[in-house]
Order: structure tokens, then sequence, then C-alpha cells
């Protein structure tokens, strides 16, 4: 069964959930590749086609992946296997929000709202690898309430969450 995923969430037409639920994944990653590419064009910034590919690699699932397998992947697409042609696609994605980094793994996931400014938490299924944004407003709130009261100004701070997703529980959403 196919979930429409219309409901907008943080500027976007993702989800939290919809990286867990089975849905039309080609209209999401074609949506998020024309917000991308929208972005850079308004920024001035450029898509190269190792970027663009690199970016394409990761909407193909909502899975985190590291540095190598996206080096592998861009090899076999003729892209060339040194790890700088890799890294600086990724790091100029992360830089410019199209991409977030999953500390815990080591990897990295495409953004799911790459139009606004966010910060989610990324709800990982240590199984699977399958990686959701979830808004993270209350939680955010509630962590700069704890840091005033010490007086500690928070420059940047990431959330992350391990567990089991549906499928890998054995249940559907």
């Amino acid at each position: 069964m196919l979930h429409n995923h219309s409901k907008t969430y943080l500027g976007g037409t993702a989800t939290p959930k919809i990286a867990f639920i089975q849905h039309d994944h080609a209209h999401c990653a074609s949506d998020i590749m024309k917000r991308a590419e929208l972005l850079a064009r308004t920024r001035g910034t450029r898509l190269t086609p190792v970027r663009r590919r690199v970016l394409e690699i990761l909407l193909e699932k909502h899975q985190a992946m590291g540095a190598y397998d996206v080096l592998q992947r861009l090899a076999t697409d003729g892209f060339g296997n040194q790890p700088p042609v890799a890294y600086r696609a990724l790091n100029f994605l992360v830089k410019q929000g199209l991409v977030h980094r999953i500390q815990q793994l080591n990897a990295f996931t495409a953004c799911m709202n790459p139009s606004e400014t966010h910060t989610p938490a990324f709800l990982i299924c240590k199984e699977c690898n399958v990686v959701a944004e979830a808004n993270t407003a209350p939680v955010r709130r509630a962590l700069n309430e704890a840091a005033d009261s010490f007086c500690f100004a928070i420059e940047s701070s990431t959330i992350e969450a391990i567990g089991l997703c549906p499928r890998c529980q054995g249940s559907v959403i």
C-alpha cells in the first residue's frame, strides 16, 4: 500500500515517518532533487556532476551511507576512485544543508527538508540503517532551558536516536 506523504513538514513535503513507510520514493527523491537544484541556483552555487551524483546516490534510499560506499558508487559511474572526490562533494553538500552527517554511523544521509533551516533529530534503525528526520522543537526548547540554567551557550548539537524501525520490529505503519 502506498501512502500519500504530501503533508507539509518543516516547509517540505516529507513527514518524519516517510523513511519508515512504503511510499512513492521516486517522487520523494525527485522532489528533493528539484529543491536542491533551486537552492543551489538561489545561492549562486553549483551542483557539479559529481555533487549531483552524490546527492542522487544518497537519495536512492532513506539510508545512511559511508563515504567509501559513496566513493565506490562514484567509481562505478566513472567519477574516479580517489577519496577526495567523495569527501569534497559530501562536505559541499553538508555545508549547503542538502546532506546530513550521521555521527553515530560515521555516514551521510540526504536531507529530507533542504529548503528549510532546521536541526532535526535522527531516528536511526540499527538493523537496516534507515534514517528518519524528526522535528526537534520541543527537545531543543528543553535543551536550551537546561543550558540557560547553567549559563551555557549552545553553539551546536546533534540528536541521534538508535533503535528499530517498524519493519525491523516486524510491524508495519
